[in-house]
């Protein structure tokens, strides 16, 4: 339901950035989500907890995209990257944070509530330091708000640049204006009517989607799950290495912050795919070893404990080892002090799990021990180590700085509302595609994604580096009319330029 809410959030948010301010559509997501975190502590019934649950993904959803357009607007050219790839980390270190705090509520009474409402708490200071904070100048400039914009400017620029920024958003505005007076007020159909809006924002939402579809989301809803798939029985175990696999993740975040504005965002995507290909490569095979490196049923230690499968005795099922006995429906105990020893095949119940651990066995369930569980692992911690320096800031960081001040919040919100879906997607298709072709290919068809990514980004995805806003804007004019007839002669109505006016010249801030 949270992500639910987050598809819904993100596809309203292009409306309330541009109606009432980015720093206002902000606090609107705080307010969300602070009441869905009380509503979901105090839920006295499932349904209460329910719709804690949508409001919460309501404020996620709006301040998925809303919050890097913020500090994109706010931030000089040549470190836009780096102040948007902080909201990333943002999200990455709660995520590592979430995982402590859980860890420390696991002992208290009414855990659960505890957990939840903590949630809240992030929010409401965010709410509070909100209020404090100035709008985007680029949204007062267009709303002709150029004092007020010029007033904040002056915070952030020293007098020379001052002027270039000014003069860069004037041009802007009088070029808005001109098309109003052309065309109307901008709607939804100038994106299909306009080649470089639907170039950009082809661009934008592929980047957003395949940013999910490489499993990203999958590995950290999962992570507990796929360690014990790799072996590890153990619950303290697979939760200890979920935490370390959250640290990771927040730490790479912190490196793309320091590549970004280096290396540029294409270099470091491309990088990032590339590695993430070859660890989830790794991490096929390492499930591949696992299905077949698995122990042996001892059939006489089996039937001599009374809790023996009751498929043991259809000798037509291959219930020799622990692969055929989880196929069956039953669970597997491992033998005394070598886990990958002959083991016995129970039914899989309580009673059973309380006889193995008795008798020194580990139980499982899910998937057989094989000595391979810790190559599942390193494949896991290289994912995130590829992932989260590059694909995990990147397309957040294009989707802020690629559209037309006027369209970027509209624009934005379809690629968050893009990510969102594509989240609930893998998300939920995970576990069934893994029960209908096994882990091992799963991975395979994600690191054949990621594959397309790539080519996808190389082809598709511009370099924004120390590109201003309105160079932005010119590389996609000149982009949408390369090669084209019209281009010459002026006469595209698709053009974001006024068809009768030149164009600025703006000088470079960088």
């Amino acid at each position: 339901m949270a992500i639910f809410g987050a598809i819904i959030g993100a596809a309203i948010s292009g409306y309330i950035g541009d109606k009432y301010g980015r720093k206002k559509a902000t606090i609107i997501a705080d307010f969300f989500f602070i009441l869905g975190a009380i509503a979901m502590a105090g839920a006295p019934e499932p349904y209460t907890l329910i719709a804690g649950r949508l409001l919460v993904g309501l404020g996620v959803g709006i301040a998925s995209i809303t919050s890097p357009i913020y500090i994109a607007e706010v931030s000089p050219s040549e470190i836009r990257g780096a102040l948007v790839s902080t909201n990333t980390l943002m999200t990455t270190g709660g995520q590592f944070l979430s995982y402590l705090v859980n860890l420390g509520f696991t002992e208290v009474p009414g855990t659960w509530r505890w957990m939840l409402g903590a949630a809240g708490l992030p929010a409401l200071a965010q709410l509070v330091i909100m209020l404090f904070l100035p709008e985007s100048p680029r949204w007062l400039f267009m709303e002709n708000k150029q004092v007020e914009a010029v007033a904040i400017l002056e915070k952030i620029y020293d007098p020379d640049r001052l002027d270039i920024e000014v003069e860069q958003l004037s041009a802007a505005l009088e070029e808005e204006t001109q098309e109003r007076e052309l065309k109307g007020k901008i709607s939804y159909l100038d994106l299909v009517r306009s080649k470089e809006l639907r170039l950009a924002l082809f661009a934008g939402v592929g980047f957003q989607a395949f940013q999910q579809f490489a499993g990203i989301n999958t590995v950290m809803y999962y992570s507990p799950t796929i360690v014990q798939l790799a072996g590890f029985a153990s619950n303290q175990i697979a939760l200890l290495l979920s935490l370390i696999v959250a640290a990771m993740n927040a730490i790479g975040t912190i490196l793309g912050i320091f590549l970004i504005d280096r290396c540029g965002r294409r270099l470091l995507a491309l990088t990032s795919l590339f590695g993430v290909f070859v660890s989830l490569a790794i991490l096929s095979g390492a499930f591949y070893l696992t299905s077949v490196d698995v122990p042996t049923v001892d059939i006489h230690q089996t039937l001599k404990a009374g809790y023996a499968c009751p498929a043991i005795l259809d000798f037509s099922q291959p219930l020799w080892n622990c692969n055929g006995c989880l196929n069956a429906g039953c669970g597997f105990c491992t033998a005394s002090g070598n886990q990958m020893l002959p083991g016995t095949c129970f039914i899989s119940n309580s009673t059973s799990e309380q006889y193995c651990s008795l008798n020194s066995g580990n139980w499982y369930s899910e998937i057989c021990p094989s000595t391979y569980g810790w190559f599942a692992v390193l494949g896991l911690v290289l994912y995130i180590a590829f992932f989260s320096p590059g694909m995990g800031p990147v397309p957040w960081t294009i989707n802020s700085e690629i559209y037309p001040s006027k369209y970027r919040s509209m624009c934005g919100g379809i690629a968050a509302t893009a990510c969102w879906v594509s989240n609930l997607i893998v998300s939920e298709s995970f576990l069934s595609l893994v029960d209908a072709v096994g882990t091992s290919k799963t991975f395979l068809i994600f690191a054949a994604i990621v594959m397309a990514a790539f080519i996808f980004v190389l082809a598709f995805v511009p370099e924004t580096k120390g590109l201003s806003f309105e160079e932005v804007e010119k590389m996609w004019q000149k982009k949408a009319h390369k090669g084209s007839s019209d281009d010459t002669s002026g006469s595209s109505t698709e053009a974001l330029l006024d068809k009768n006016h030149k164009p600025v010249s703006i000088k470079s801030d960088v």
